[in-house]
């Protein structure tokens, strides 16, 4: 049954820790309680199927496993919470009480645990694969604590932020089986679905009690599908620009010479070009100074070369009796041509431009024949080379000014207390981006450097 109480696969994943068979064997048993259990689970998807019209099945269906099962768990955990009828009935108590002698000790813990622990948005760090990490709760606040878990952390990453129990045991903690990783939409979309059924005015800090969040349970289900589900119904594009702005489309572009034109009288006029910068008697770099956060979003890295303190905007090769020139937007193009036939255009013919979007030129280059000897750059010189551009890049960020930042620069922005918390989010954002690019020499960067350097070193522990 999707979403129903008879999800066996389900049960079985939150049971890898604790075994809740007899629970839910109880739950189905016990007159009304399965209703309960799913009546609760349906206050967790209802709102958000009704939003965009999606039935349960096309639901599951789209977001496949394990996506499913944590919304079930979702609902699961929370009904184990909650308290029915005039006398306040607990499923966990009732369970407890008539067959709480059946249970391992550990269980009867985790099962009285989990009823008191409500459902928190947690900020992930010193995330160990397979063993622990240390997660910090944005709503509630306190120290942030290590909890021991192995199947999560193969695939959390540093900053990340999920919707999870975290539960005491013993003399450590863990996390319950239902987590949802939110997304920054789904984090933004969640502080006013929270502010509203709280009743928490916009300037006011977003601190709920163990109370107020186990009444807002279902909203952290919600804002996370509010946002799921409309991927799953129109998948965006990956789209890339330029440090104009612009989108990359690689134009390039062949100009004949003229039959009068020697090599020697063209090399003579681009030489004369301002940032035309010779790389070799017949090679240039059109470079220009980049503008101070011309083009730039927080936290990308843009499809651009950076040489000589400025943005690489085009290559020129002079190859037999042609000119060949290499953009990457149609903006670039037009200034190029407009250079070019400015300083030599009595010298050549008429531009033949081609123009290849990325999705082409990935395909051009699936179908060519790879050289494993030449052309194919160790793994080791890849990562330098790769770690070498975000030092340099990173380098500039710290005194360019960011949207993000109220265009102030991180160092700027770091001279007050509302500055240094965004530059806080800032850094953050740009380790949990990168730690992401899994088999990208991008994700084992190392950002400390960044921390230190804005005297920020003691936000990162």
């Amino acid at each position: 049954m999707l979403f129903g109480i008879e999800t066996d696969s389900v049960e079985v994943r939150l049971a890898e820790r604790n075994d809740i068979s007899g629970l839910l064997a109880f739950i189905r048993r016990e007159q009304g309680w399965g209703e309960r259990l799913q009546s609760v689970i349906d206050e967790h998807l209802d709102a958000a199927l009704e939003a965009f019209y999606i039935d349960r099945e096309d639901l599951a269906d789209g977001l496949g496993e394990p996506a499913s099962g944590a919304l079930w768990g979702c609902g699961f955990e929370d009904f184990l919470g909650r308290r029915f009828g005039p006398e306040g009935e607990n499923i966990v108590d009732l369970y407890l009480k008539r067959r709480g002698w059946k249970e391992a000790v550990l269980n009867r813990a985790y099962f009285a645990a989990l009823r008191d622990t409500p459902i928190s948005l947690h900020e992930v760090s010193d995330v160990k694969p397979g063993a622990s990490m240390v997660v910090r709760d944005i709503l509630r606040g306190g120290p942030a604590v290590t909890v021991r878990e192995k199947s999560a952390t193969q695939s959390l990453r540093q900053w990340d932020r999920i919707a999870v129990r975290v539960v005491p045991e013993r003399d450590h903690h863990v996390i319950s089986g239902a987590v949802l990783p939110f997304s920054a939409e789904a984090f933004e979309l969640l502080g006013p679905m929270l502010r509203e059924a709280m009743r928490v005015g916009k300037r006011a800090p977003l601190t709920l009690s163990t109370e107020q969040l186990h009444e807002c349970a279902p909203i952290f289900t919600s804002a996370w599908l509010l946002t799921e589900i409309p991927r799953l119904l129109a998948p965006p594009e990956r789209s890339y620009c330029n440090s104009d702005g612009n989108e990359v489309l690689f134009h390039d572009m062949r100009f004949v010479l003229k039959a009068s034109t020697t090599q020697k009288k063209l090399v003579q006029r681009l030489d004369r070009i301002p940032g035309l910068f010779p790389a070799s008697a017949t090679f240039w770099n059109w470079i220009e100074p980049r503008p101070a956060g011309k083009g730039r979003a927080a936290g990308d890295l843009i499809l651009d070369t950076q040489m000589e303190g400025g943005t690489v905007l085009a290559g020129l090769e002079i190859k037999g009796r042609a000119l060949m020139v290499s953009v990457n937007s149609q903006a670039r193009a037009a200034r190029v041509q407009e250079l070019i036939v400015g300083a030599a255009g009595d010298l050549l013919k008429p531009p033949l431009t081609s123009i290849r979007t990325i999705a082409q030129m990935l395909a051009e280059r699936e179908t060519q024949p790879v050289s494993r000897e030449a052309d194919e750059v160790p793994p080791e010189i890849a990562r330098q080379i790769t770690h070498d551009y975000m030092d340099k890049h990173y380098r500039e960020a710290l005194d360019t000014p960011l949207p993000a930042l109220g265009d102030k620069s991180p160092r700027q922005a770091t001279r007050s207390a509302a500055g240094r918390a965004k530059v806080i989010e800032w850094l953050k954002l740009l380790e949990n981006r990168s730690a992401k690019q899994d088999d990208s020499p991008i994700a084992d960067y190392d950002f400390a450097w960044m921390w230190v350097e804005l005297g920020l070193e003691e936000h990162r522990k």
